[in-house]
């Protein structure tokens, strides 16, 4: 909206604007500032709504009956904080971002899907006072959704090219977006690697459902790795922080020709507003960790941990950073390994477990680690991560 305004005054009536406000990286600063005073001048009266509304999410236990113990004093804790992370995204967004980038449209459209499905889960939790809320097949399906219209809009030129559709087919949005969609398109069906420079394959022909069974698989996994993860005070948010900051810098360096030609990387028209909104992302999940530190004064909910994880996986999509992500996003894997294997040894090894609670923060919680040793300790790793995804830009 802001940038909107500057193109108007600057173009329409002639006011000389500093051309720094028109810069990607002044507006990546300037949402990252919105979204960090946003969530914590609006935190304390937001929180106070919750306790009034009685939101204190159930501690789902009986897996482990040790965390009973551990995590009794968070009984009452409100949880639905996620609703403040995503308003203060949004709000970045609306004046911040460039209103008519395709990739504007595609977050936008994608927080709110994303957030309303977590919204309703944690409603369905609070209201019947139990750990469980929407079935997990519900929430897959309405998740899979997302992500195969995400990756059916970024792979249909594509498509388009297999089958002809004749005159009567155009692309949504098509007097605003066709040009921008069509350059995007050049490189959706390039896969990279991190310390390489060439896309290991390109998809073509039938390879493309490929792409679009991975596109979904890359956001769906993503969503529910980082809720997975969120079981600590600020384990999600603190990790989220770094993942997002490595993929910001990579949005930036991506959208500039003479850079990306000279680090070797994709160039990607207009992908800095990916990068201005990963920093709203990290701006909203610092703020938010001023009052979900131990101790967390509240909880994102699946509001908040569903939509951050899902978000990630769209805009490594989107950047065609997906491998990059599991590097960068290391403990969101680990963490969806853990249930994963506790799962298939539990039912195929005659109910032993391999981890004494899952996921696995809870593991070393049971082995004794206080929560801020466990959560401290995943952040280190979080960065060590995060250092390495950055190398691979001048290590390729």
């Amino acid at each position: 909206m802001i940038l909107l305004l500057l193109n108007y005054l600057h173009d329409q009536l002639a006011w000389k604007i500093p051309a720094v406000f028109f810069y990607s990286s002044t507006r990546m600063l300037f949402a990252t500032i919105t979204t960090l005073l946003l969530t914590i001048l609006l935190g304390p009266r937001f929180i106070q709504k919750l306790y009034s509304l009685k939101t204190g999410q159930p501690i789902r236990v009986e897996d482990c009956p040790v965390l009973a113990e551990l995590h009794k004093k968070k009984k009452n804790t409100p949880t639905m904080g996620g609703v403040l992370i995503l308003f203060s995204m949004l709000s970045a967004l609306l004046l911040w971002m460039d209103l008519k980038n395709v990739f504007t449209l595609i977050l936008f459209v994608s927080t709110l899907w994303l957030g309303l499905i977590g919204m309703r889960d944690d409603y369905l939790k609070i209201k019947h006072k139990t750990p469980k809320g929407m079935s997990g097949k519900r929430k897959f399906f309405l998740q899979c959704v997302l992500a195969g219209l995400v990756a059916l809009y970024l792979l249909m030129p594509a498509f388009s090219e297999m089958i002809s559709f004749g005159d009567w087919f155009q692309p949504p949005f098509a007097e605003e977006f066709s040009n921008q969609m069509l350059s995007t398109q050049s490189y959706i069906s390039r896969y990279y690697v991190p310390f390489y420079k060439q896309p290991i394959f390109v998809l073509s022909g039938a390879g493309l459902i490929f792409g679009f069974f991975f596109t979904m698989f890359v956001v769906t996994g993503s969503s529910n790795a980082v809720n997975l993860t969120d079981g600590l005070d600020g384990l999600a948010a603190g990790c989220v922080i770094f993942v997002a900051s490595v993929l910001a810098v990579f949005a930036f360096l991506s959208s500039h020709l003479a850079i990306a030609r000279y680090l070797n990387l994709l160039y990607i028209e207009g992908s800095s507003e990916i990068g201005v909104y990963l920093c709203a992302m990290m701006g909203a999940c610092l703020g938010f960790l001023w009052y979900n530190g131990h101790p967390a004064q509240v909880f994102m909910g699946d509001t908040g941990s569903l939509a951050l994880g899902g978000l990630l996986g769209i805009c490594a999509v989107l950047l065609r950073r997906e491998l990059l992500l599991a590097l960068a996003g290391g403990i969101f894997v680990v963490e969806a390994l853990s249930v994963i294997i506790q799962v298939v040894s539990f039912r195929c090894r005659n109910r032993k477990r391999v981890f004494l609670c899952a996921p696995i923060h809870h593991h070393f919680e049971y082995k004794g680690w206080s929560e801020t040793k466990v959560v401290i300790r995943f952040w280190i790793i979080a960065l060590i991560l995060a250092l390495i995804s950055l190398t691979s830009i001048k290590m390729q």
